[in-house]
């Protein structure tokens, strides 16, 4: 993220009579982000999306990073939070599960989240939510920062390669094909790759099921340690 103070941190003092509405602008960089992604995104292309000038936009927010700090925090509010009285691995699951979906739906997300401060309502509820789960099974100071790091990493790299295998992939059949490829390779090397060939399962393509099973060895880890 550019040098520059976030909108987060700013006053910006009395909100302006609306034209186009911050509102407006947000749910259409949301959609142009989802068509395009973040590299291709630009002022230019958002306001010919809202059929405006592209200085009209900055009446409303005060540069593209605005733009992208409000459509992050927008998708972070279509992850529901859980009632509080659920376990905290079930809460935990919960979140986490329904945040792969919602970058699935807005594949940009894993790309800005490391680049600005997460601290718009949406995100800082969701953290709140998160943290105070693990809080409450006994977790304190390091150790509660590194587990919410290493679930959050978890998700967030899991979701952009997936995410990026099915962009070039596209369909199941192919991804089953090359699968079987990268089987019949290290069967042919055996010798060279005995624990890959025999134990590596290159053939299982069920994504939601290695997810699942990738977040309960980290869920577990986590219970092991406030045993």
């Amino acid at each position: 993220m550019p040098s520059g103070q976030s909108i987060w941190f700013r006053d910006e003092g009395p909100a302006r009579k609306p034209r186009l509405s911050r509102e407006r602008i947000v749910r259409a960089a949301v959609e142009l982000l989802d068509a395009e992604g973040a590299e291709r995104f630009s002022m230019r292309a958002l306001a010919a999306r809202l059929r405006a000038g592209t200085m009209s936009l900055y009446e409303y927010v005060t540069s593209k990073e605005d733009v992208l700090d409000l459509a992050l925090d927008e998708v972070f509010g279509e992850v529901e939070m859980a009632e509080t009285d659920a376990s905290w691995r079930t809460i935990l699951i919960g979140q986490l599960s329904q945040s792969r979906q919602v970058m699935h739906r807005h594949p940009w997300i894993p790309a800005l989240v490391a680049t600005r401060p997460l601290a718009g309502p949406n995100a800082l509820a969701r953290s709140e939510f998160f943290y105070s789960a693990l809080a409450r099974a006994g977790l304190r100071g390091p150790a509660l920062t590194a587990a919410v790091g290493a679930l959050t990493s978890y998700v967030n790299g899991y979701v952009s390669s997936e995410n990026i295998w099915w962009s070039r992939i596209r369909a199941p059949a192919a991804d089953a094909e090359i699968r079987d490829q990268v089987q019949r390779h290290l069967d042919e090397r055996l010798e060279s790759y005995p624990t890959l060939a025999r134990h590596a399962e290159v053939g299982n393509g069920d994504f939601d099921d290695q997810f699942a099973l990738g977040l309960a060895i980290i869920l577990d880890g986590i219970e092991a340690r406030l045993a």
